[in-house]
């Protein structure tokens, strides 16, 4: 699971129906250097990412990628690398030494 920042939406033309209903996000990961500063900015590459939270633009949400993420879809086979699993309230860093 990783950190990232909404930067925006993708509006599909059509999609397959097993993704109605869901939204894509353009997430920004969070570095560890901008997670350490809390600067709430990204500085990762950008991956789209479905959302059926609600995240709104700016937020930090946390998000899986891979087989996980369709997970939430069981037992239909839809086509998702990423899925956002939760919106970030607070987030305590604390690096090691």
């Amino acid at each position: 699971m990783r950190i990232g920042v909404v930067q925006g939406r993708v509006v599909l033309g059509a999609a397959t129906p097993e993704l109605a209903g869901t939204v894509l996000l353009i997430v920004e990961p969070v570095t560890s250097e901008n997670l350490r500063e809390g600067t709430k900015k990204g500085g990762g590459k950008a991956l789209v990412v479905a959302d059926q939270l609600g995240a709104n633009l700016g937020q930090l949400v946390a998000f899986v990628e891979g087989r996980e993420a369709a997970n939430p879809y069981w037992p239909q086979d839809v086509p998702v690398d990423a899925y956002c699993s939760l919106i970030v309230n607070n987030v305590e860093y604390h690096p090691p030494q």
